[in-house]
């Protein structure tokens, strides 16, 4: 079993910046793909950014690249997510998720952190 653990969500402005972390605990070591994901209200849940846990594969969706980057730190167990040029529309419940096979299957969820942004 793995817990995912997520801080750092809050209210922000435009133009703002925040950093999510995910804090990992239990079978770490079984991890092979971190993802986070966000879901809006009335909106279908999306990945925003995933990464390997070595660090050598990573994705962002478009309408975030240039603006977010993912990363992870092997040694405390943890992924965090800087977001920086926040707008409006990237208001949502961010979810951290760990995938252990590579598979695009992620099996452990965090309990979400919900990051609003104002214009």
């Amino acid at each position: 079993q793995v817990q995912l653990v997520e801080s750092g969500g809050g209210l922000v402005q435009a133009g703002g910046s925040l950093r999510l972390s995910c804090a990992a605990s239990g079978r770490t070591f079984s991890m092979h793909v971190m993802g986070w994901f966000r879901q809006a209200p009335g909106k279908e849940r999306e990945l925003v950014a995933d990464i390997t846990w070595s660090g050598s594969t990573i994705y962002y969706v478009d309408s975030v690249k240039g603006r977010f980057t993912i990363s992870g730190d092997n040694a405390k167990n943890t992924v965090y997510l800087q977001m920086n040029s926040l707008k409006p529309e990237d208001t949502a419940v961010y979810y951290c998720a760990a995938d252990p096979t590579g598979s695009g299957r992620y099996a452990y969820w965090g309990q979400g952190t919900q990051v609003t942004v104002s214009s």
